[in-house]
Order: structure tokens, then sequence, then C-alpha cells
């Protein structure tokens, strides 16, 4: 739907914007390795902490960290996150100091985390402190009207990326027939589209 373009947009037009921006998706980092990703490590922490790491958390410090796909965080990191939610601080795997941390946390996810509440699979208190201000992205189909900008971009994008010497022409219908589609995949899709269509 755009959620990383959304918390962009969100970083770029904030007094944060000149300070980093660090994303992270929750679903693609191991759970073995996801708290020493995020709080970072000291060395000889683990069998190959041959030196000290800082976290994404410590990397984002005065900036924005994006977590995406939140819903995939496992309970016990959802008691750690909750915890630099509430106090600002963590300790580093292996670490006994503790490091404050001024960071604004976007998270995302495709899930309705209130309703996997009740099964134990999401922490209330962590959903209560990161539905502070929820910005909803609809899906494409209830957006249709952003369809024929989109396309356009995208044929123009990759144009360039194909290296190809004239950009294709769209035919009479296609737009109607873009806008009549339901697109389950959202922009992704869309964009995968019309790569292959230019590429063809």
């Amino acid at each position: 739907t755009g959620k990383e373009l959304v918390a962009n947009a969100v970083h770029q037009n904030s007094p944060r914007r000149d300070q980093p921006l660090i994303k992270v998706s929750c679903a693609a980092l191991p759970e073995t390795l996801l708290e020493a990703e995020l709080f970072g490590h000291e060395k000889g922490a683990f069998t190959g902490a041959l030196k000290e790491h800082k976290g994404l958390f410590e990397q984002a410090h005065g900036g924005t960290i994006f977590l995406d796909e939140i819903s995939e965080l496992p309970l016990l990191m959802q008691v750690k996150l909750l915890r630099v939610l509430q106090d600002k601080e963590f300790k580093r795997v292996g670490g006994t100091e503790d490091i404050r941390v001024d960071v604004r946390i976007i998270s995302a996810t495709n899930r309705n985390l209130e309703r996997m509440i009740p099964s134990g699979r999401f922490r209330e208190d962590l959903w209560f402190r990161l539905n502070v201000f929820p910005i909803t992205i609809p899906p494409l189909r209830q957006r249709i009207e952003d369809i024929p900008a989109l396309v356009h971009h995208f044929i123009d994008r990759k144009s360039i990326e194909l290296k190809l010497t004239e950009r294709p022409t769209l035919a009479p219908d296609a737009i109607d027939r873009l806008i009549a589609y339901d697109w389950p995949g959202n922009v992704r899709e869309l964009e995968n589209c019309l790569e292959r269509a230019c590429a063809l």
C-alpha cells in the first residue's frame, strides 16, 4: 500500500529529517539475531561477537526507526520493545549499562493487531503504546483514482531502468482495465505488472 513511503514522508517532513531513518523488516530478521540487531551486543556476548556492535536503535538516535511487519515480533521482543517505548533505554546483549536513545518509532503491519491481542499473539500494552497516532493506508482497490498517476510514474521509471529507446504507449482501454482489476497485491503488484508489460 505504500507503508514505507509514508514512513519516509513523516521523517522527511519533520525536525528529525537531518538525522538517520533506519528501516527494519521484523519478519526478515531471524529470531535468534533479532535482539542483537535491534539493541546491539557487547564484545564476547556470544560466539562470533568479536567486537562491540551498535544496534539499529542506537544507529537511529536522534532520528526515526521504521519497524515494518511489527506483528511478526516474538513475544519476548515485544516486552523488550515496550521497555524502549516506556523508558527510552535498553541494554545491549551481554551488556550491563543502560543506553538511552531519542528515536521516533514508526511501526507498520498488514495485520489487525487488535485482533491478535485476545489470542495472546500481540501484547495489549505494546499495542496501546504504538497506537498513539494511527495512519491507515487503504488498499489500492479503495483508491482507484491513484491508478492513472501510478501507471504513468511506473512506465516512466521502468522505461529508464530497462533502457528502452522510447516510452511505451498505453492501449486506449488500458487504464479502464487496470482500474477494474482488484489488485490484491496492491501497488507492488501494479508495479510488477507494468514492469512485465514494459519488458515485453
